[in-house]
């Protein structure tokens, strides 16, 4: 009867371990699954002088980084957000696609639906640079095709009324990633120089919002001009550490400076959008995919 009653014990024991097991793996499941599908939308408020009166409620809504995702079938969860924070132009901060992609027909359609209702801009990121020329101009020529301004280190004008702020544009070469493990790259540094020589000299004496996907430089984003820099590329740290933050930049750079959220830089603003797709990681954890809502004051 004792050895009954101790087996019996035993059978208790390992059913609840079982089912707590069970109840973890669930729970593990379900939070990957919302931290890789369920889009998130960070609301920021930039206030500067220099954003002249007529711009004041103007809303910039940011999206990066979708690597060919699909939310829902046409991307209809997506453009639902979007359509839902009613902004006043569409920017997007590079990697869109994957540089193995041969077809675009996921991003190429979102677009061709989100251009219809918003002034759209594009920058390209490193995924976009590294795909063939071929490939490179299949994508441009249909997002010029449906209107979107496709940034070539250069610089838009945007207005209202008699009022106008500067939207830049700035892509640089991939030797300037400084990917630690490339001997090659790592010792890289973008500086005064080289962001004089692309874009020039910047309209101190207007507001000026520069979109480019790395945010690594940010020093010589703010010191070069930039009032307020939109950027992605570090996908949130991938896997994010409550408290502390990303772990893992793509650089393989681990906590890297700049992984999410608004940042002060030289009296100047930083933004960092998550992304909405995995790259070549493959899977988010503690980090949902990311919609940055930017609106102007003064």
């Amino acid at each position: 009867n004792v050895l009954k009653e101790r087996w019996t014990i035993m059978k208790a024991r390992r059913r609840k371990i079982l089912l707590i097991v069970l109840l973890l793996i669930i729970i593990a499941a379900v939070r990957v699954y919302i931290d890789n599908n369920l889009i998130e939308v960070s609301h920021y408020t930039v206030t500067s002088d220099k954003i002249p009166s007529s711009f004041k409620g103007f809303k910039i809504l940011q999206i990066s980084d979708l690597h060919s995702k699909s939310f829902g079938k046409s991307s209809n969860k997506l453009i639902k957000k979007i359509a839902g924070e009613n902004p006043d132009i569409v920017v997007m901060t590079g990697d869109m696609v994957n540089s193995r992609d041969t077809d675009f027909e996921v991003f190429i359609n979102f677009v061709e639906q989100i251009s219809k209702s918003y002034d759209t801009y594009y920058i390209v990121g490193n995924h976009e640079q590294a795909l063939s020329a071929a490939n490179r101009k299949i994508l441009t020529d249909s997002l010029n095709e449906f209107g979107v301004r496709v940034f070539d280190n250069e610089k838009v004008i945007i207005t209202r009324g008699t009022d106008s702020i500067n939207l830049y544009g700035l892509w640089f070469n991939l030797r300037y990633y400084k990917d630690s493990n490339n001997e090659y790259t790592k010792d890289m540094f973008f500086g005064a120089e080289q962001i004089q020589s692309i874009l020039g000299n910047s309209d101190t004496d207007s507001y000026n919002i520069l979109l480019t996907h790395n945010p690594l430089y940010a020093d010589t984003y703010s010191n070069w001009g930039a009032d307020l820099t939109l950027s992605g590329h570090v996908h949130g740290g991938m896997i994010r550490i409550p408290f502390i933050g990303g772990l893992l930049s793509p650089e393989r750079d681990f906590f890297p400076e700049y992984d999410a959220g608004m940042y002060q830089v030289n009296g100047k603003i930083l933004i960092v959008n998550r992304g909405l797709g995995n790259g070549n990681f493959g899977i988010r954890i503690f980090n949902r995919p990311e919609i940055s809502v930017i609106t102007l004051s003064n």
